[in-house]
């Protein structure tokens, strides 16, 4: 049985990696969009926060993914890489489909603000089922 002192550098430095991605994927994806996703839930604008939570979570799915299948930390790296571009990837298409999509949001419309966070859960699956290890 392993001693939890054995593996916790490790998990140290994975948790440490993912949550610099997550923070990089956040500040990428947020100057990458059409509005200001933190500046609307700070004023309390439900569909930025929705957006904005379920693309995270679409980054994390794939994120996790590569945590517990990376060989290396170089791997974890470039895959979270991969999943930062998928997901700017979904923003562009979805933004193509809904041309009015970052003023509508910043409107408080639920409806395009659940789609973009949909199709980001949703690439986040198909992410994470497409890495080869």
């Amino acid at each position: 049985m392993t001693s939890i002192l054995t593996v916790l550098p490790d998990f140290l430095l994975d948790f440490a990696v993912a949550t610099g991605l997550a923070v990089l994927y956040l500040v990428v994806y947020t100057f990458a969009t059409a509005h200001n996703e933190f500046a609307l839930i700070r004023r309390n604008v439900p569909s930025a926060a929705l957006a904005l939570g379920l693309s995270l979570v679409g980054f994390a799915i794939p994120l996790s993914s590569a945590m517990v299948f990376s060989a290396t930390f170089l791997d974890l790296v470039l895959w979270g890489l991969v999943a930062l571009l998928v997901q700017i990837a979904i923003y562009a298409i979805v933004r193509v489909l809904i041309p009015d999509l970052s003023p509508r949001i910043a409107k408080g419309e639920i409806a395009p603000a659940l789609f973009l966070g949909a199709a980001s859960v949703a690439a986040g699956l198909v992410n994470a089922s497409a890495m080869r290890f």
